[in-house]
Formats: C-alpha cells, structure tokens, sequence
C-alpha cells in the first residue's frame, strides 16, 4: 500500500501575518513574484505562501504539468527567503479554497492569515465556492493588474463586500483586521497571465 505523502506546513507562530497566494502556477511568472513581493512589503506580511493547487474547478484543467513539476518550478522562480511553496491541497485533499482556508485557520490558530489575488480572480470570485464564506475566514487583499482594475471592482462580489472595503493607506493594518475586510493594492501592472503562457506552450490562442 502506497503511504500517503506528509503533511509539512511551511513555518509559521501565533500572532505571525502570512500571506496565501492560491493558484495552479503553471507555469509560474515574473507577476507572481511581482504580486508577492508588493504585497508583502504593503500589508507588511512576515511571510507569502504560494498554494500550489492539483486544479481550478472554474477553468479547464487538461494539459496541466504534473503538480510536482509546476512546484519546482514555483519554487526556482520565487527563490525568496520569505515565500514558502508549497501543495499542502493535495495533501490534505481540498478542492475549494474555501476548505484550504478553514483547515489552515482551525490548524495554525493564532496565525493572521491574509488572502492575496490578483484584480482577475475579484472579478469572478462571485462564482468561487462559498466565497462569501471566505470573506468571512481572513482578510482579503487584491492586487492590481493591467487593465483589470477597470471593470474588477464593479464585478458582483465587489459590490456584495464594498461596505468592507478600506482605503488602500490601511494596508499595514490589514492581517489585524476582523473579516470581512479586504482593499485594494495598486502600483503592479504586468501583462503576464499564466493562461495565456499555457496557450502558447500549447499553441492555442485562448486567453
């Protein structure tokens, strides 16, 4: 019988403010790192942990490089004392952020988790699972990104949470927050989109 692999969560104590930045990573780019980095300087975050994920139920999941292959690679691009990779879902056998979150927050207590996503995923985190749920569980903070910012807060989940909005000077406050608390982080604006890499490592031409 095949053991299953061991849960290691990448390092973390009570009252430290970590960063989730969720997603398939495949392949993982300079926006990535880019997104992080802000991110980590603005809400003053001790460490980013990028979830690795086997695949998103919202988007078509076929030619995906192995889960192994896409975390070595996150893990060579990043090559920061202070971002973690790892794909703890797997391990745990999550599908839906949502449950990621709730495992971390039962399983780290005392750790002041913030939700880290680019101004794209805002725009359709009205259909994520449960997301409402997960504005409830930790903070949120969206990143900007080229061309985005445009129609991303106008989006229904942003209507739904824009009395919780704070202004973006709130920032360095934001781990400390109750949710549901979220803001917006401008001054990223890369074109990079691992969708449209796949594509052309695929040699299709969809976004």
């Amino acid at each position: 019988m095949k053991t299953p692999p061991r849960l290691v969560l990448p390092p973390h104590a009570p009252g430290m403010r970590i960063g989730l930045f969720g997603g398939t990573f495949d392949p993982p780019h300079d926006a990535h790192l880019a997104a992080s980095l802000l991110a980590m300087k603005r809400l003053q975050l001790d460490r980013m942990w990028w979830l690795v994920t086997p695949g998103n139920p919202l988007k078509d999941t076929r030619g995906l490089q192995p889960l192994a292959q896409r975390i070595a690679a996150a893990r060579a691009l990043a090559n920061h004392p202070r971002i973690d990779v790892t794909g703890l879902e797997a391990v745990i056998n999550t599908r839906y952020t949502y449950d990621t979150i709730a495992y971390l927050v039962r399983r780290c207590p005392g750790v002041r988790f913030v939700w880290v996503m680019g101004a794209d995923n805002l725009r359709s985190f009205y259909r994520w699972q449960n997301w409402r749920g997960i504005a409830n569980l930790l903070p949120l903070a969206v990143v900007d990104r080229m061309g985005s910012s445009l129609y991303a807060t106008g989006g229904r989940a942003a209507q739904a949470l824009s009395r919780f909005r704070l202004p973006e000077r709130a920032a360095g406050g934001l781990a400390e927050r109750d949710p549901p608390a979220w803001l917006y982080l401008h001054g990223l604006k890369s074109p990079l989109s691992s969708t449209a890499l796949r594509a052309l490592r695929s040699g299709t031409a969809r976004g």
